[in-house]
């Protein structure tokens, strides 16, 4: 089992690319099935906050390959949130 505050402190890492993407700031819930939908990684401000904000990048659940003991693998490639597999056609 694994408790959310444990959840919040391991890297997110894409492994498209082999790039950190942040740590997961939030969680997205069905509320009618009661399931995580995604989860949402913090956009960081730059700068110390000043000059905007980095947008938050939502990861679908199902985009989740693999959570590890330091880090949380992921499928992520920009607004491409789907995997080709997974596209309708």
């Amino acid at each position: 089992m694994l408790k959310i505050s444990e959840f919040q402190i391991k890297d997110v890492v894409n492994v498209a690319d082999g790039k950190r993407l942040g740590n997961i700031g939030d969680i997205e819930i069905n509320l009618t099935t009661g399931k995580i939908d995604a989860v949402v990684i913090s956009g960081s401000g730059r700068v110390l906050g000043f000059f905007g904000k980095d947008d938050d990048v939502v990861i679908p659940w199902k985009n989740i390959i693999k959570i590890g003991q330091d880090v949380i693998l992921v499928r992520y490639r920009g607004s491409e949130e789907m995997l080709p597999s997974e596209t309708e056609g």
